[in-house]
């Protein structure tokens, strides 16, 4: 018995000293709603539950480095509260967004890849007499942003460097192996499957794709000073069908945003 219970403390005591370690360094967050941000979670290892406020993150790591996974509803107020939590309770390095989005840029096809060289929240601005005139938000400390925010260039490199050589999975058997881009992501509290609303957003923003949470992040992590990457995969063309679509190729969207966030932490320093 005494043989026992002096084994199980010692394998008690690895435990901790493997986790310690684990956690010594910094840590990577990632964020996403709970059926796509499922691609990460899945690659982690050693993985468990850790419950904040409530909330449910799952931490663990992934390829060698420590990892927590944040899980946001649909919208932007839901992604800031759960990057809020994260940044406050784990003190994250850097933080992604991993996910899926719709098309603006009609060239991309379900399954290819964005990588957010600038984010804008396009349901922001003043809606006036002549029209809808959009406008950057002005931050807790009285600073008004630019309407699109660039990407922090350290990790844009990683996430190019990740993408040199990753091979996305197709969403259909046979069908092209989806293409990685970089290009302008924006984000509203709306699902756009309208036609018009996408290519205005096109025009004006030179958006590539649109989604409901990455510039909200963006935001909240600003007030904090933490770098952070939007990254997504396409699953459907901003239109009448995009409700449609978006149930269609969601799992292969997410997988492959997945992989190149993968990627790209592996090449963190």
């Amino acid at each position: 018995m005494l043989r026992r219970s002096l084994a199980s403390a010692v394998r008690t005591l690895i435990c901790l000293a493997v986790t310690s370690a684990a956690w010594a360094q910094p840590v990577v967050g990632v964020l996403g709603i709970a059926s796509e941000v499922i691609a990460v979670e899945q690659r982690l290892q050693d993985s468990r539950e850790v419950a904040v406020r409530g909330y449910v993150f799952r931490v663990g790591t992934l390829g060698g480095r420590a990892v927590a996974v944040g899980r946001t509803g649909a919208g932007k107020v839901n992604a800031a509260v759960i990057a809020t939590l994260m940044m406050s309770h784990f003190d994250p390095a850097v933080v992604f967004f991993s996910g899926t989005a719709g098309a603006i840029d009609q060239t991309l096809h379900p399954g290819d890849v964005v990588i957010g060289s600038a984010v804008a929240q396009h349901d922001i601005g003043v809606a006036a007499a002549v029209g809808f005139e959009r406008r950057g938000l002005r931050n807790l400390n009285g600073d008004r942003d630019p309407i699109l925010l660039p990407a922090p260039g350290a990790l844009l490199a990683a996430a190019r460097a990740a993408a040199t050589g990753l091979t996305l999975t197709p969403p259909i058997a046979g069908a092209r192996v989806p293409k990685i881009i970089e290009g302008v992501i924006v984000t509203g509290d709306v699902f756009v499957s309208n036609a018009a609303q996408r290519d205005e957003l096109r025009t004006s923003l030179g958006a590539a794709a649109v989604e409901m949470e990455g510039a909200a992040m963006v935001q909240a992590c600003r007030q904090f000073a933490v770098p952070c990457l939007v990254i997504r995969s396409i699953t459907d063309r901003a239109d009448g069908q995009a409700s449609d679509s978006y149930e269609r190729f969601r799992p292969a969207a997410s997988e492959n945003a997945a992989a190149l966030v993968a990627a790209t932490i592996a090449r963190l320093r």
